[in-house]
């Protein structure tokens, strides 16, 4: 079945994103019984958390990019997509439709304000889990051999994530496997245009390097150690498609 993946990664964040919520308003209720302490270690531990997720969304991102062949594929893809999606402004397109979603659903979802906004919560998760080689590298194994194996993974390790980041950061994470459904279902669905392009392991090679660089940036944002409009990049991510028939 086509998009079968795809699918399957969509119901796997959406369940995780459920369940992370679910946690968290199973633990406001003890902690409505917590003396002051109490509260502050429950708050640095979400916290720490966080920093930890982040932690290793950023070795998945540089252990990611050493699987590239030719830096210079690399760096030009780097240049030539951040100009591309600075120019489209991707980055405010994006966080437009995470505000539009946020407003969608302000009657519906009781909003703290201490905590990260539901676009937040959309635009980080839907990042992470669209920029990376496993969506682009399996939706395209699924679209041109019906190999599901690695958007199974993928929806394995998606829905752990999710459940972390459903719990810390809330609904807009559930909103994210939208996303994700219509990104990986376009490239499944366009992998049979795109298989003379693929011919070879480079180009999945240097791919799966820039797209791991864009991991590796939203952990540094993660972390708060940057404010890269990651976004912005994510046209670099198909350039080693044209790129590799040159160098």
């Amino acid at each position: 079945m086509i998009l079968t993946g795809t699918i399957v990664n969509t119901l796997a964040i959406l369940a995780g994103a459920l369940f992370g919520m679910l946690l968290t308003r199973i633990a406001s209720r003890f902690s409505r019984r917590m003396t002051d302490g109490e509260l502050r270690l429950g708050d640095r531990l979400q916290g720490i958390i966080m920093q930890a997720v982040a932690l290793c969304v950023l070795y998945l991102g540089i252990s990611g990019s050493l699987k590239g062949q030719n830096s210079l594929i690399a760096i030009l893809s780097m240049v030539i997509g951040s100009i591309i999606g600075e120019a489209l402004d991707l980055d405010a397109r994006m966080q437009s439709l995470g505000q539009w979603v946020q407003r969608k659903t302000s009657r519906l979802v009781r909003q703290n304000s201490d905590g990260p906004s539901v676009a937040d919560g959309f635009v980080t998760a839907s990042l992470l889990f669209c920029v990376g080689a496993m969506a682009i590298v399996g939706s395209l194994q699924d679209g041109l051999t019906g190999d599901h194996s690695t958007l199974f993974a993928k929806s394995l390790l998606d829905g752990i994530s999710s459940i972390v980041f459903g719990a810390s950061m809330g609904i807009g994470v559930a909103f994210s496997a939208v996303a994700v459904l219509l990104y990986q279902g376009a490239i499944t669905l366009a992998a049979s245009f795109l298989q003379p392009l693929l011919e070879g392991e480079t180009v999945i090679a240097e791919m799966t390097c820039v797209g791991s660089l864009l991991i590796a940036a939203l952990g540094l944002n993660m972390l708060g150690l940057t404010r890269i409009k990651v976004m912005n990049m994510v046209p670099a991510v198909f350039l080693p498609i044209l790129l590799c028939r040159f160098f």
